[in-house]
């Protein structure tokens, strides 16, 4: 190094690298920045897309309805005092956590319904639901948000929050968990 040059300053001494890109010409680090830019904006674009198309096998607008349908049928069987049916929404293995804490399996809910909502042998009032948000978690999987509203036999309406959690099945879209307070 010659004695007209300071020590430690040589990119202030030497030309910047230019390289060229298509018809302009732009500094080394512009370039890199331009493809990071590029690379982040892909991602996201991927990623967001996977959300919202069958990359990810959740076909938002049939899925949702499906896993709807189930809710409709899950309230209508709730309403003609049919337990059964009001418990078909939910796989055999199924967890439920309410006020007595974690209940495990169909069998479990079912004597959880029975000692509380159904002690009688039929819920005393009528089961809807409002303020539902559906999303998918994966290809198979969703989460539902919700509000359930209990309404009639000249009791006080009563209302809660819910969160659940569906899966795919081969018998359509069953609840694996309900979260309800």
């Amino acid at each position: 190094m010659g004695s007209d040059r300071s020590v430690g300053h040589e990119s202030e001494t030497r030309p910047r690298r230019m390289i060229r890109r298509g018809v302009a010409a732009m500094p080394q680090h512009a370039s890199l920045s331009i493809v990071r830019l590029v690379t982040v904006l892909w991602l996201v674009t991927a990623c967001s897309s996977q959300m919202r198309s069958g990359v990810t096998g959740f076909q938002y607008a049939s899925d949702a309805a499906a896993i709807k349908a189930m809710l409709d049928t899950s309230s209508a069987g709730w309403n003609r005092a049919e337990l059964p049916v009001y418990l078909s929404a939910y796989v055999d293995s199924a967890t439920a956590m309410g006020s007595t804490g974690l209940v495990r399996g169909v069998k479990g809910i079912e004597g959880q319904m029975r000692a509380g909502f159904w002690r009688t042998g039929r819920p005393a009032q009528t089961l809807s639901y409002d303020h539902l948000e559906i999303r998918p978690i994966g290809p198979n999987q969703a989460i539902v948000t919700g509000q359930y509203i209990l309404t009639g036999a000249g009791l006080p309406n009563r209302t809660g929050w819910f969160t659940t959690i569906w899966v795919r099945t081969p018998a359509g879209w069953r609840m694996v968990h309900d979260h309800s307070s």
